[in-house]
């Protein structure tokens, strides 16, 4: 069953729009107005945005809160990209990613489809899953038309979100295209980080503003220093020397097993945070860990088609993707919490693919 949605719908008093066993999707307006989805299972629940980008804004399950931690409490409507930064997950692209570089021609921070206003958007309901999916049309004349259509879906017992996306080129001409998943954790002092990928190949990209104070200066390069020479000391979560304000950013080359799934854990003694991904379609891995004392991310995996570094940087290392004349394109994303029974499977799982 469909439901299609309409801002009237949603007001300051929470009510009951969908119900399916244990299951619910819940409507509300935070006080910003911004429109939002509550869809809870008997483990947890998550809160999308059907409006605003179909952010995935938070996460709590097992009664873990799993997001970053940032100064939004609420989404606020309408503003460009970080006076608005506090959701698990937002899609980022379609005409680029990243912030554009020195001497590159200015555009929006992680594309247009962030907070990008969706005039469709509506709930599945199915005997043992709530989805909220929408699709945004972009149109501009002579150069780009496509529809972006993404789907979160929560199973009864489950406390992984499985994020579908599907992007379609709606023109008689090919499109180029970049996307970026963001998914923010909430860093876990003492967890590990395990990946499937080479731990020694982890590239650690050296960035010290210049604004910053020159005790801080002094702190990031020497444990950019301590990255070169080994990347896995940034495995252990909040080890020492580990210095990350404002922010560093990893890039991996992941492994995959035979249905090109990579994986990645933010593994504790009671489970952990999980992302499974594409890593056929999503290829370049990027890692983003921020830990300001005002922000505190894990962004232990940001699937990508290109580096975190604008439209340029990708053009020149042929990291710009193509659909083709009313191509589409679709891909799978999980993200969420699993038990420890689960984390151990996953471990086991990695550390195969590894050898």
């Amino acid at each position: 069953m469909r439901v299609y949605l309409n801002k009237g719908l949603f007001t300051d008093k929470e009510f009951t729009l969908v119900e399916n066993g244990s299951m619910r999707a819940v409507a509300f307006k935070y006080s910003t107005g911004v429109e939002a989805l509550r869809v809870e299972n008997e483990k947890g629940y998550f809160i999308i945005l059907p409006f605003q980008g179909q952010q995935i804004w938070r996460a709590i399950f097992c009664g873990r809160e799993l997001v970053m931690r940032t100064k939004f409490d609420e989404p606020v409507a309408n503003v460009e990209y970080l006076k608005t930064y506090g959701g698990f997950l937002l899609h980022c692209g379609i005409n680029n990613t990243g912030k554009p570089q020195e001497g590159e021609k200015p555009y929006p921070q992680h594309g247009e489809i962030p907070n990008a206003e969706y005039k469709t958007a509506y709930i599945d309901c199915e005997d043992d899953y709530i989805s909220v999916g929408g699709e945004l049309r972009y149109d501009m004349a002579f150069v780009k038309s496509y529809t972006f259509s993404p789907e979160c879906r929560l199973y009864k017992d489950d406390t992984v979100l499985k994020i579908f996306v599907t992007l379609e080129n709606r023109r008689q001409s090919p499109m180029d295209y970049m996307y970026l998943c963001h998914i923010n954790f909430r860093p876990i002092d003492g967890a590990k980080l395990i990946y499937s990928a080479d731990y020694q190949k982890v590239r650690a990209v050296r960035y010290i503003p210049d604004d910053i104070p020159n005790e801080q200066k002094t702190r990031l390069t020497e444990y950019f220093d301590a990255l070169e020479k080994n990347p896995a000391v940034h495995n252990e979560v909040g080890g020492d020397g580990q210095i990350y304000n404002p922010e560093i950013c990893f890039l991996l080359d992941y492994k995959s097993d035979e249905n090109n799934r990579a994986y990645t854990l933010q593994y504790t003694d009671d489970g952990a945070c999980y992302v499974s991904h594409d890593a056929n379609i999503l290829p370049v891995g990027v890692r983003w860990i921020s830990r300001t004392g005002d922000e505190d991310s894990m962004g232990m995996i940001l699937p990508s088609t290109a580096e975190h570094l604008g439209y340029r940087n990708a053009q020149e290392k042929g990291q710009i993707k193509f659909l083709g004349p009313m191509e589409k394109i679709s891909f799978y994303t999980e993200a969420g919490w699993v038990d420890k029974e689960k984390a151990d499977r996953v471990k086991e799982q990695i550390e195969a693919m590894n050898k």
